[in-house]
């Protein structure tokens, strides 16, 4: 194993995703020197460069001012980049981002939070609590907390690692954590695991990386089908678990609920909206009760958490317009996302822009992302964002846009979409989709206060 103290310079390729950058900021702010490379600038990068560290967006080994001692790259990075083959050609030591994530964690007692959904705010929740409880920790986080405007939260001195459990290319089997969660386990990469009983399979080894002494929770049902027989507690929002809600009520935009089970929290109002991230503060308070954090500290945490940026992200709200930007890019998110947004502003007429990401994921998953959508009253759809796949012959937007049941229902390309909202009238706007859709919210946004204004 690489010992990753000693090393004074790391270079990482694709240091502009979400996990790359979060790794980058923790090796930055331990004095180690850190530069990278990413194919497309973005507010990620810019926010990189803005606290020291260096970033490029051309894979020309002639922009290297030193070679590093340990390449770090994501799997979106491919084997034809100029920058990996150089590196390669001159034995630099190069590991993913899973691996010096399980390096870091051997070291330092690990909590991680795995499923197909929710994972992320269900960490930066308890981040949070962490931290108003005055326990020092180090954070890994898949979205930028807003309350610490940052995807990486750390300490010199952590009593805890919260780390992302990320199922994707079975990353999280390089974690051996002290406590873990399981929010859900949907079909989900299946370009990785083939069929959903693989994937199931796989969060069941996830499961046995526990250590001896640790303790699993997870969404009640979910450990019964990894047959797993160690420490463990359930929670659910609705039915009878070891931490479970009731008296749960919509107040001005905000759910408010008490939890009862193995602790008892009284006039729970997580400041993030959606009752789907009621159950993902559940999922947070239960952890952080095993963590040994009290209930006066977990409500003060969950009740002053401001969210994660494009987790339900209220961009925009006034009398007359409110727009939405949501990261949600599988079907049963775009259900949840929907749902919520159903709940907030009852009787009002949703407008949705999707983005898939990934061919693989559209083409095993179209009719239920053609089921989802057509909860919408209006769906605008856009094309599959490919990431890190080459395209698959016939797999296409309308895959999805084919099988919608809603009359209003279109197909817009990237280049038309200003110009569409320009001249439609929308109340209730959502855009979802874990591509770069995002890049178009600010844009959305002032377009809406525009419209609102005049």
């Amino acid at each position: 194993m690489i010992n990753i103290n000693h090393i004074t310079h790391i270079y990482f390729l694709g240091i502009g995703g979400i996990g790359m950058s979060a790794l980058a900021r923790y090796f930055y702010t331990r004095g180690v020197s850190v530069s990278g490379y990413d194919k497309t600038p973005s507010r990620l990068t810019g926010e990189l460069q803005e606290e020291g560290i260096q970033v490029i967006h051309e894979d020309d080994p002639a922009n290297l001012e030193v070679m590093p001692e340990l390449v770090v790259y994501t799997p979106a990075i491919p084997s034809s980049n100029t920058l990996f083959k150089h590196f390669s050609s001159h034995h630099v030591p190069m590991k993913k981002r899973s691996e010096v994530l399980g390096i870091i964690s051997a070291g330092i007692p690990t909590i991680a939070v795995a499923g197909t959904h929710g994972k992320t705010t269900i960490s930066a929740m308890l981040t949070h609590i962490l931290k108003v409880a005055g326990i020092p920790c180090v954070s890994f986080l898949g979205g930028i907390s807003t309350n610490y405007n940052s995807n990486y939260i750390g300490d010199p001195n952590p009593r805890w690692m919260v780390a992302e459990a990320d199922e994707f290319d079975r990353s999280f089997l390089r974690l051996s954590p002290q406590l873990a969660l399981i929010s859900s386990i949907d079909s989900d990469h299946l370009d990785i695991y083939g069929s959903p009983e693989a994937l199931t399979e796989t969060f069941a080894s996830f499961a046995k990386k526990l250590h001896p002494r640790g303790v699993l929770v997870s969404k009640k049902g979910i450990a019964e089908k990894l047959n797993f027989s160690g420490r463990q507690y359930s929670y659910h929002p609705v039915e009878m678990a070891d931490y479970r809600l009731k008296d749960v009520q919509l107040c001005q935009g905000r759910y408010k609920a008490t939890l009862e089970g193995a602790i008892d929290i009284e006039g729970l109002k997580p400041g993030h909206p959606g009752i789907h991230n009621l159950e993902n503060a559940l999922g947070a308070a239960a952890l952080a009760h095993q963590a040994g954090v009290g209930a006066e500290k977990i409500r003060e945490a969950l009740n002053s958490f401001n969210g994660v940026r494009r987790r339900f992200e209220i961009c925009l709200q006034t009398e007359k317009k409110v727009y939405v930007d949501d990261y949600a890019h599988h079907p049963e998110e775009i259900r949840a996302c929907i749902s919520s947004a159903r709940a907030m502003w009852p009787g009002r007429k949703l407008t949705g822009i999707f983005q898939p990401h990934l061919f693989s994921r559209t083409k095993e998953l179209a009719d239920e992302f053609a089921e989802s959508l057509s909860e919408l009253d209006e769906l605008i759809l856009m094309d599959i964002y490919p990431a890190r796949e080459a395209p698959i012959e016939g797999v296409t937007a309308e895959l999805i846009l084919n099988r919608v049941t809603l009359k209003q229902a279109i197909y817009c390309p990237r280049e038309e979409l200003l110009d569409l909202l320009e001249k439609k009238e929308t109340d209730v706007l959502l855009t979802m989709g874990a591509g770069d859709i995002d890049r178009f919210a600010g844009s959305i946004t002032q377009l809406l206060k525009n419209k609102a204004l005049s």
